[in-house]
């Protein structure tokens, strides 16, 4: 990793329609455009966007001929793009999602580890082991997908394995819940993984984390870009958009002088 590169990197957010795979790319297009026009070179779009987040129905959907349509749009737009498809391996389904290049070339393809909630259980294959990390355009680039990056194991792995920076399709379901006359202390809220789990990722492994979610009705939204300095340099909110952060590899270099995590782990 040298310090004289820089990478302009993007997320996206908006409401997919369940089914409506030509309407969802339709809406990708807009907002990959939208980000190359503010000079990002890599954009990160949410999760299963392209077939609407439905786990159960998702994978009906040919898989190949989705990824192909995204490869395109990664060629149209001259960006290297983040989405997420249903990859099926003989009977098994996985949430995947793929890093295209600027060329449409898929440099990499991921499995969900961590699978969420009853109905993805029920309906996808969770992946064995984490995505390996993947060169490119001299850094090394890590892929998860969702509910991935609330354990830590994901974000420190993909860290030791030398990953600069982490890319991540979500889908979040709103969620509002806590113990009654105890107050905020004791409330949770799903945004929480955007304003506390993921800057703590970055913070503690020592890398950029780009965290793009699905928004509308019952979607949290707050897409959001992470320093390794443990801040939310973007966040998105409710509404449909994208949010650009320029990312000097120089900082991600001072961030791990000043907090060695990641280095003074034991070995062995």
């Amino acid at each position: 990793m040298s310090d004289d590169l820089t990478h302009v990197i993007a997320v996206a957010q908006a409401a997919a329609v369940v089914d409506d795979v030509e309407r969802n790319l339709a809406t990708l297009s807009g907002l990959v455009a939208a980000a190359a026009e503010q000079g990002a070179d890599v954009v990160v779009t949410p999760e299963l966007f392209a077939t609407g987040y439905a786990p159960d129905r998702a994978w009906r959907h040919d898989g190949q001929a989705v990824r192909a349509a995204l490869a395109t749009l990664a060629r149209e737009h001259r960006v290297a793009l983040v989405a997420s498809s249903v990859d099926s391996v003989g009977d098994a389904h996985h949430i995947a999602a793929s890093l295209f290049s600027p060329d449409g070339e898929e440099l990499s393809r991921v499995h969900k580890r961590h699978l969420f909630g009853g109905v993805e259980q029920e309906w996808m294959t969770p992946a064995e082991a984490y995505g390996d990390p993947v060169a490119w355009r001299g850094t090394s680039w890590g892929v998860g997908v969702c509910y991935d990056v609330e354990f830590p194991e994901f974000a420190r792995s993909l860290s030791i394995a030398g990953a600069d920076i982490l890319l991540v399709p979500t889908a979040v379901p709103t969620v509002e819940e806590g113990v009654e006359g105890l107050g905020d202390a004791w409330h949770y809220s799903a945004s929480q993984i955007s304003t506390l789990q993921v800057p703590a990722r970055a913070l503690e492994n020592g890398v950029v984390i780009a965290y793009a979610n699905q928004c509308g009705p019952g979607f949290t939204g707050r897409s959001c870009i992470a320093t390794p300095f443990g801040h939310n340099a973007a966040m998105l909110g409710d509404e449909p958009g994208v949010a650009v952060v320029r990312v000097p590899l120089a900082a991600i270099h001072r961030a791990r002088s000043i907090n060695t995590y990641v280095a003074d782990l034991p070995r062995g």
